[in-house]
């Protein structure tokens, strides 16, 4: 009987941690539609935050990648005065990265609803994936 009980404390923490993660996301980061975000992000800082193969196989035209997973070490490319444009492969790191973003002072944070997946417009691949 103890062993369920500690499982269900487990599963239920998870749901909390889950529950306050997203409801955080949805206060400090705007999700905006391909078109919303297409008619902005030539104003803001657009940042590809998957990881450098992802970004090399295609990518928005002018994103620069920095990876969820350097972020915090590669702050200093990104100003906190101008807005911040994310994105990922489905919205899930866009909203990690947006997290620690907002952490370090970032407050004008948007990313692309579902991501580079459903993204139609321009893309640009790196030399070694165009063949």
């Amino acid at each position: 009987m103890g062993f369920l009980y500690t499982i269900l404390i487990i599963l239920g923490v998870f749901i909390i941690v889950s529950l306050f993660n997203y409801f955080q996301q949805k206060r400090i980061l705007k999700t905006l539609t391909e078109d919303e975000f297409r008619a902005g992000y030539r104003k803001a800082q657009l940042i590809d935050v998957r990881e450098a193969n992802e970004f090399d196989a295609g990518h928005i035209l002018g994103a620069r990648n920095i990876p969820v997973t350097q972020l915090k070490s590669r702050l200093k490319e990104i100003r906190p005065d101008l807005p911040v444009y994310l994105y990922c492969q489905s919205g899930m790191r866009s909203g990690r990265a947006a997290q620690i973003l907002h952490r370090k002072g970032y407050r004008d944070l948007s990313h692309l609803q579902g991501g580079f997946k459903k993204w139609t417009g321009k893309i640009k691949t790196t030399k070694k994936y165009n063949s």
